[in-house]
């Protein structure tokens, strides 16, 4: 198995996870209650379980698991009768390919392994898991009958409440739980929206196929399948999310946008919903907006010191243009959000144009961009000027005569803020020039350029030390450093066995400064501005990334994946994979 107990104890000790005191402790209680040493900790509170089961996992060369909701296949559980399941101590959990992966107290066990693969006539993957959280899951999953209602009857519900009124503003009316009357389908909504909203998902996807549904959260830019209701349920959980978002329930041949306010756990959340009809059935994406996980802190948000001064300085002139660029999904929009909170004011006027309006704030007029009554980027910001603005905020610039417009505020005294999708700074100024600005008025407007990405924080609740492999260390430049610990998340309950909870942005900041100036009117190359901004010691977002790494927030392999690769935010447009559960 793992060797004499004691060495476990070492090996934890070694590894930071915990004191020599905590050891010595564990050690004294095992003798008084015979157990384990990895179980003495744990009921000390010195160790999770969810550590020490990856612990011994990685010690025995196997995969551990923590169970949940959304991991197991309600009929691939049953694959194995209830009475053996329970003496062998054993739970299925999905099969992929003819090969069944296992929970399993002891995954070493040859003789269980081969009663497995005999009666179940797959290929065995065995996985470690905790005594306790097995039979936890043993009790939900290998009942004589699992549905959808015995699924949600095992988890704690709260109260939601939905606005029966179009405008968000209005305060919530209707209680859920009155209209719920035993239904199924409602509750199963309900309970989606509240596992996202407590989860922190930004989004829901609601996805048909041919045996079951899918129900997918992104959590930290990444997508997790957490439900799995029956095929014969997906129509009806459809009508409900229409019904809710006011769209037409009759309408499956045609995208559909609708939007709900509600309260749920006692915050106030409202939800953008999207149709759009596939060759299977309508999926539905619906966009979790959540006002108390918006913070307008640009410190909080993880801009360093040194380049909030200049951010704020760039903020607080008088006119000009700052410009925030990075892909989809990397927070620019938040970012302007923290600037305008800056700004905003009884003394100020400040006029958006967003499409579409995600939150709504007080002391600033928002205008959500309509293409279909002519409503367009451009059209709205040249009736801005007319309003009087001093500050302009304008969510994309997507054109030419869209940037032209922005350009020329920014020349005649207006303060303007927007968004381009561009990988870094640098490539902000190109990409102005590309749409036709000439350089002089791009010289002239610019104040400077913020790229950004977002990093996946690593999850307190299961930080752990370790070793990155050598090369991983070598491209990087840290190929010196690879006898030195490193931080990263083990996986446990509250990440959902990734490692990460919550994300952290990484920070570019190029100010325009007046030889920078004269370089862009002159129609330097992009790499002579890069040159340039080398000799003054400009940090790039990978230098910034690394930064991030050397203070404890993410893992060297997060912040390569999210500023390697041209355009960014990696996901998993196809969910998650087995391996990616199984830590």
């Amino acid at each position: 198995m793992i060797g004499p107990e004691i060495r476990l104890g070492e090996h934890l000790v070694s590894q930071g996870l915990i004191t020599p005191e905590q050891l010595e402790e564990a050690l004294t209680n095992q003798v008084a209650s015979g157990k384990r040493v990895g179980e003495a900790l744990v009921d000390l509170g010195s160790l999770s379980a969810q550590v020490l089961v990856h612990t011994l996992a990685d010690r025995m060369g196997v995969k551990g698991c923590v169970l949940r909701h959304g991991l197991i296949d309600p009929k691939v559980s049953r694959l194995i009768p209830k009475e053996e399941a329970e003496n062998l101590r054993v739970l299925p959990l999905f099969l992929v390919h003819g090969e069944l992966t296992v929970a399993m107290v002891d995954p070493q066990s040859v003789p269980t392994l081969d009663r497995l693969q005999n009666s179940t006539g797959h290929t065995i993957r065995a996985v470690l898991v905790d005594s306790d959280n097995l039979v936890e899951y043993q009790r939900k999953y290998l009942a004589s009958e699992v549905t959808v209602d015995a699924f949600l009857a095992s988890i704690e519900e709260s109260d939601v409440t939905i606005s029966e009124t179009e405008a968000i503003d209005e305060g919530p009316v209707t209680d859920l739980d009155k209209l719920v009357d035993g239904s199924p389908v409602i509750n199963l909504v309900n309970l989606a929206i509240l596992t996202a909203v407590r989860d922190g998902a930004s989004d829901i996807h609601i996805e048909p196929d041919r045996g079951s549904t899918h129900i997918r959260y992104r959590i930290d830019g990444q997508l997790r399948e957490l439900l799995n209701p029956p095929k014969g349920m997906h129509a009806a959980i459809v009508s409900r999310i229409k019904v809710i978002g006011r769209m037409d329930i009759a309408e499956k041949r045609l995208p559909q946008e609708g939007r709900v306010h509600l309260v749920a756990d006692g915050r106030e959340i409202d939800l953008r919903v999207s149709s759009m009809p596939t060759v299977l059935g309508e999926k539905i994406v619906m966009r979790v907006l959540d006002k108390s996980n918006l913070s307008f802190e640009l410190a909080r948000l993880g801009v360093a010191t040194e380049d909030l001064a200049a951010i704020e300085s760039m903020i607080r002139s008088p006119y000009g243009m700052l410009l925030v660029t990075g892909p989809t999904g990397s927070g620019k929009t938040t970012t302007l959000y923290s600037a305008l909170d800056l700004l905003r004011s009884e003394a100020v006027n400040i006029v958006t144009v967003e499409d579409p309006v995600e939150y709504q704030l007080s002391r600033i007029n928002q205008i959500q961009v309509n293409s279909e009554v002519g409503l367009t980027f451009s059209r709205a910001l040249r009736s801005v000027l007319r309003q009087d603005p001093d500050v302009i905020m304008v969510g994309e610039i997507r054109d030419e005569d869209t940037a032209r417009v922005a350009v020329q505020a920014a020349l005649t005294g207006h303060m303007v803020l927007s968004t381009l999708h561009t990988n870094d700074c640098p490539g902000g100024i190109m990409r102005l020039a590309d749409m036709g600005i000439e350089p002089y008025l791009i010289a002239s407007a610019a104040l400077g350029f913020v790229a950004q990405r977002l990093a996946r924080r690593i999850c307190k609740s299961c930080v752990a030390s370790y070793y990155p492999p050598a090369d991983l260390l070598e491209s990087v430049g840290w190929g010196h450093r690879s006898n030195e610990l490193f931080k990263r998340g083990e996986g446990c309950r509250e990440c959902h066995n990734t490692g990460f909870k919550g994300r952290v942005g990484i920070y570019e900041v190029m100010v325009v400064d007046a030889e920078l100036k004269r370089l862009i009117n002159r129609q330097a190359s992009e790499s002579d501005i890069r040159l340039y901004l080398a000799e003054t010691g400009w940090r790039t977002l990978r230098e910034k990334a690394l930064d991030i790494v050397e203070s404890g927030q993410s893992t060297l392999e997060e912040v390569l994946r999210v500023s390697r690769s041209e355009g960014a935010v990696a996901c998993n447009p196809a969910g998650m994979q087995p391996d990616e559960v199984l830590v």
